[in-house]
Formats: C-alpha cells, structure tokens, sequence
C-alpha cells in the first residue's frame, strides 16, 4: 500500500469518528445548549449587569441645621449622583435600625449650627456613616464625598462676610466605618466564600444523585422498596446536609482563627439559617438530577445555575451597582439572601427579626424547590 493510500486511510477514519462525535451531539440537545448558553450568558451579565462603581445609593439625612449651608451640601452631594438621600432620620435607634436591615448604605449627620459656625470660620465637623461590610461598594462615593469641603461653598462663602480663609476647607469631614473600621476586604469575601462553596457543592452532591442510580442500574432496585418518593429524596438530601454541616464548621473555623473575621451576633442563628441555605440548594441539586439524562447534563445544570448565583449575588461585584432587571434575578437566587443574612450576622450582630426578609425569602424558595423536586421525581417514576 502506497504511503498516499495510507493518509487517505487515515484521514477517512479521522472523518467517521469527526461524524459520530457531531451525531451524538446532535442527539445531546441539552449538552449543545449548554455549550451555547454558557459563554453567552457570561457575555451577557459581564457586559450589562456587572458595575464596580455603583451610584445613587440609598443615603440617610440626620439635618440638625436648615441653614443655606447645610442645604448647599446636600444638593452637592445629590449632585455627585453618588447618594440618593431618601429619608430624614432623627433619632440614633432607627438610623442603628436601617443599617442593620441594609435598607441604608451611607449616613450623613449635618451637626447644629453648622452654618453659623461656618460663617464664624470654626470649621464645624460633619459626620458620615458608610456600611462598610462591603467596601467595594461604597468606595468611589466615600472617594467624592471627600472632596466637597474644599470646593463645595466657595460660590456661598462669596460676599457673605464669613471668617474664612479660601485655601482651607470649611468644614471637617469624619468618616465613620461602621461594623468595618479598617475596611478589611477578607470580612467582606471571607462569609461570602462560605455561601459560594456551599452552593457549589451542595448542587453537585445532589444533582448527581438521581442520575447516578439511573447509571448505575440501581434505581430499580430503590424502586422496588416500599418508600414514598419524598422519602426517597430525604433520605438522599439527609447526608449531605451532614456534609454541609461539617463545611461550614471547617470554612467558619477558618474564618476566625485563620482571617480574624468577627462574629458579632449569634452563632446558633448562623448555623441555623446555614443549614436552611444548604437544604434549599440540596433540592435544586435533586430537582437538576430527577431533569437529566445523565450525570454530565446534571452537572452542566448545576453550573448553569451556579454561575448567576455567584456574578448577582452580590458576592464578587456590589449588588446595589447592577441594573434593575439583574437586581431582579439576583433576588430570586438563595445565596443572594444567604450572603445578607452571613454578613448581617457576623459582622453587623444582626437578629432573626432584622434578617426576616430574607430569612423568609430563602424558606420560600427552600419549599418551592423541595415541592418541584418531588413533583418531578414522581413523573421520573412514572
């Protein structure tokens, strides 16, 4: 056989085997979609939904003085577009109250007589309180803030007979980071990382659950036992809740001995509301698997599902810096809930009733997946 004979050979086997891989390709639609979706949706949610410098961020006004002066800042500060003041607070309880629900991200306290000291030359103090349990978030706006005392009443201070002299700021700003002084980034990552482990590993636990049986050729016989299909999906869930369990104690021993996070609330309420967090993700790992065809559809899933959950959640980009409709679908996913609740507990001391929002939230999606779950492992069975 000639050496050309040979490489027409070779070529031809290269071809049948080229067929027979785009084939079953063809017949894995879910696979194919998969392959498309993926890249796009990065495309998609890199492109429009992710924002590093977030702006018009929800502000509370302490307004001790109603003099042109303090008038004069805030409509700097609105003009920034940085902060966007949405209520007057007068008392030190429901300001506490409104950082600790995240209903706040920054507070402005405009002292007593601050125009009058201003017109005196006594360079009064204005204070500002930042959340700074995640500090990328609020860091352009406290970067603008801090530019306002040296330009802000050049035009006011005109004319108006103050003692003042023009190359030193009017007023002194003091910047206050709650519940993060030092504005440590690994307090804000570190629980973060807890929400993003967990998610990741509880859905692959599960979603291979299901379709390993199928594989494996026992499914049958779990089919012939007298159990109920609930039971059969507790009785797979129950373990790697036990998993998840020893998880979270190993990343949360090495949050505190490893990174110094603090714990500034309650542990029993964290580890209660994880282990909520675990078992909602456990029934969208099952509800993944009871879907798939195979083990490797149930993993696609389980990163098709992943990959939002960790680019909305607010875990790796500012949450209040995404667009409305990313907001939307970042309120849907259980670790966008779970991360306020860890960040709230461990670093604000929040209670159970400052997290019931999203305390509630989690419990509703938890029942609306588990119900799904069963829903489709009964039509599996069927």
């Amino acid at each position: 056989m000639t050496q050309k004979a040979k490489n027409f050979g070779a070529f031809d086997r290269f071809l049948a085997v080229f067929i027979k891989e785009v084939v079953q390709l063809k017949r894995e639609r879910l696979t194919f979609a998969m392959m498309v979706m993926i890249p796009l949706m990065q495309l998609l949610l890199f492109g429009y939904a992710i924002n590093t410098d977030p702006k018009s961020l929800p502000t509370a006004l302490v307004q001790l003085d109603d003099s042109p002066f303090a008038r004069s800042f805030v409509s700097a500060m609105k003009a920034t577009e940085y902060f966007d003041i949405q209520q007057n607070v007068r008392s030190e309880k429901e300001l506490d109250d409104l950082f600790l629900a995240g209903k706040i991200q920054f507070a402005v306290q405009i002292p007593p007589n601050f125009g009058r000291d201003i017109m005196r030359g006594e360079k009064p103090a204005l204070l500002v309180i930042a959340d700074a349990t995640d500090p990328s978030a609020s860091g352009n706006a406290i970067s603008a803030l801090q530019q306002l005392p040296a330009r802000v009443f050049q035009r006011d201070l005109q004319g108006a007979g103050a003692r003042l002299d023009g190359a030193k700021p009017a007023f002194e700003l003091r910047l206050h980071r709650r519940y993060n002084p030092a504005g440590e980034t690994t307090f804000n990552i570190v629980p973060g990382l807890m929400g993003t482990i967990l998610t990741l590993t509880m859905l692959l636990f599960t979603g291979l659950s299901v379709t390993r049986e199928v594989e494996r050729g026992t499914m049958e016989t779990l089919l012939s036992l007298p159990i109920r299909p609930v039971e059969i999906m507790l009785g797979k869930i129950a373990p790697y809740v036990v998993v998840g369990a020893m998880q979270m104690t190993l990343i949360l021993s090495c949050a505190f001995l490893l990174f110094s996070v603090p714990l500034a609330g309650s542990l029993p309420l964290l580890l209660a509301l994880t282990t909520l967090f675990i078992v909602a993700n456990l029934a969208v790992g099952y509800t993944f698997s009871t879907l798939a065809k195979s083990q490797l559809q149930a993993m696609q899933m389980s990163f098709f599902f992943f990959l939002p959950s960790m680019l909305l959640s607010g875990f790796m980009f500012p949450f209040r810096g995404m667009p409305d409709w990313a907001q939307t679908i970042g309120e849907i996913l259980p670790l966008t809930h779970y991360l306020r609740i860890v960040r709230g507990i461990m670093l604000k001391g929040a209670g159970f009733f400052d997290l019931a929002p999203e305390v509630g939230a989690l419990a509703a999606f938890m029942l609306v997946a588990m119900t799904i779950a069963v829903f489709r492992f009964r039509q599996t069975l069927d």
